[in-house]
């Protein structure tokens, strides 16, 4: 990225300069602007300068929280300096890692970096973690802004991981992803076969208690955060195995493997949410069958970014023996849907009359030759002794809708 500053008089912090907005910072935040190119100047003369109106967006008194446009005038005021170069010490990698890295690369441009991020590499570092994706992208620029990860996947996912090469690439895609008009598609091969072939599953998920954070779980109490799933069944394997295609339509932590766990479906592989049921007897690897198969994102040059990664050889392994042709998996899916608010209250209707329906037998069968008055049966009573009324009962069932 280069910074434009028009001639004007004066050096170094006493003199005012101008700079062009450029396209990788259009549409960010004033104050988003300084501390990505002046980060030596604190948010509190940021607030100084443009209430007393010594900053200038075309001319024009600017707030803080204005957002920019590519083309823009920027007029800094004395005490702005040169803008960072956001250079930081480089990581010196090796050769071998520097391959891993090149290796891993599907496709790249100005903006992005697309890669194929193998299983049992964790996305960033943390406690005891050395090796990850994020140690590893100094390998693409040796000089200029640093590559950043704009999204993760799990350590033992595979699959699509986008990078971007710029903060504003960086802010653009980030944006994407925020609003969930990126499309990601995930597959899975699961234990058992789900009864509905296609639907939705909406469980809130939330942190377990004493795990520190590492593990999540189904949490319907206000704590939990709202999750939802699209699965579709691409294959079945007798009622051993089946193959779906999965869409996060939210991005919580192990969304994907918590939920297909919760409907009785974990990941194969996937010990830690499904337990010893995760994993299928025979020749099947033990390693998580979870895999970022496909990403498509809108590109800061306008056309979008649509990306497909190759299955991990476990994974493919995995398919060939349980009968499975990757071909019938490529058509691309329809966008998810979710159900309408009208589609989500027929369905509750209709679940509650079936509900009712069903209580009517139960109570035939327990009355049969006792009558009540006049040969009528008892009327049901609730907890407070007054009659239970249908609105008061709950229907049974999970927490999704779906469809065949």
């Amino acid at each position: 990225m280069t910074l434009r500053p028009s001639p004007s008089s004066g050096t170094g912090d006493d003199r005012v300069r101008q700079f062009t907005v450029q396209a990788d910072d259009d549409g960010i935040r004033l104050d988003r602007w300084f501390k990505r190119h002046l980060p030596q100047v604190g948010f509190a003369t940021v607030s100084r300068w443009a209430r007393t109106g010594q900053i200038r967006v075309d001319g024009k008194r600017a707030d803080p929280a204005d957002r920019l446009a590519a083309g823009q005038m920027l007029r800094v005021p004395p005490g702005g300096a040169t803008p960072d170069k956001g250079a930081r010490p480089r990581r010196e990698l090796t050769e071998e890692q520097i391959e891993q890295a090149e290796a891993m690369v599907l496709t790249q441009d100005r903006a992005a970096i697309v890669l194929n991020k193998p299983p049992g590499l964790a996305t960033q570092g943390g406690s005891g973690t050395r090796e990850h994706v994020d140690g590893l992208l100094d390998a693409f620029a040796p000089e200029g802004p640093r590559p950043r990860l704009v999204h993760r996947l799990d350590k033992d996912t595979s699959g699509v991981l986008l990078i971007a090469r710029t903060p504003g690439s960086a802010a653009f895609f980030s944006r994407r992803f925020s609003t969930r008009s990126a499309r990601k598609i995930y597959w899975a091969l699961i234990v058992g076969v789900p009864s509905v072939d296609e639907g939705f599953i909406d469980l809130p998920l939330a942190k377990q208690p004493g795990t520190g954070g590492e593990k999540m779980m189904v949490d319907e109490s206000e704590q939990g955060q709202p999750a939802r799933t699209r699965y579709r069944v691409l294959d079945r394997a007798g009622n051993r195995a089946a193959w779906v295609e999965l869409q996060p339509l939210t991005g919580r932590t192990h969304q994907l493997r918590v939920h297909m766990a919760a409907i009785g479906h974990p990941i194969v592989g996937d010990g830690k949410y499904g337990g010893q049921d995760a994993f299928l007897s025979g020749t099947i690897s033990r390693k998580m069958h979870l895999h970022a198969r496909r990403l498509i994102i809108d590109h800061p040059d306008g056309t979008p970014l649509d990306v497909t990664a190759p299955l991990p050889e476990h994974f493919a392994m995995g398919m060939e023996q349980l009968g499975f042709d990757e071909a019938d998996g490529e058509a691309l899916p329809e966008a998810p849907k979710e159900p309408t608010r009208e589609v989500k209250k027929q369905a509750a209707k209709a679940h509650a009359k079936q509900y009712r329906k069903e209580r009517r037998g139960e109570r035939r069968g327990r009355t049969k030759g006792e009558r009540g008055p006049a040969g009528k049966p008892p009327v049901p009573k609730a907890k407070s002794g007054k009659p239970a009324s249908a609105a008061s009962r709950k229907p049974r069932g999970g927490g999704g809708t779906g469809k065949r």
